[in-house]
């Protein structure tokens, strides 16, 4: 049985929410939406470097700084994997480099979670407007 619009619908959703997440701007992409795709890709890994730049790698730090890692996850799942390697490496910040780089990171995760938002309700209207018969 071929799916439903309904379920290609949900389908389609999750498809560019996922890849928004995985990549900032994928999402857009995919939605032909190449300009805005760029200007989100390089807004947020150059805020994310900036916060990586001034604080070090030890900024991500899923154990004693969740309040900022759930902010910081949102940028890709890849930030997991170097939350993982800065809790086996034991690397410490401390002082304004730790608060300011995991500003700018937490930042740049959360400007990730609007863009995904704004990306699957993007292709949420694109399937509800009128197909102009």
């Amino acid at each position: 049985m071929p799916p439903r619009p309904k379920d290609k619908q949900v389908v389609l959703l999750l498809t560019v929410g996922l890849l928004a997440w995985l990549i900032p701007g994928a999402g857009h992409f995919i939605l032909k939406e190449k300009r805005r795709a760029i200007i989100i890709f390089v807004t947020i890994v150059l805020t994310f470097a900036i916060g990586l730049y001034v604080g070090s790698i030890g900024v991500i730090n899923p154990v004693t700084a969740k309040l900022a890692y759930s902010a910081q996850i949102m940028n890709s799942p890849m930030v997991a994997a170097l939350g993982r390697f800065t809790v086996k490496a034991r690397y410490s910040v401390f002082g304004k480099p730790n608060e300011v780089g995991q500003i700018y990171t937490g930042i740049a995760g959360l400007l990730n979670l609007l863009c995904i938002v704004n990306a699957v309700y993007l292709a949420h209207l694109r399937k509800t407007e009128p197909s102009g018969e």
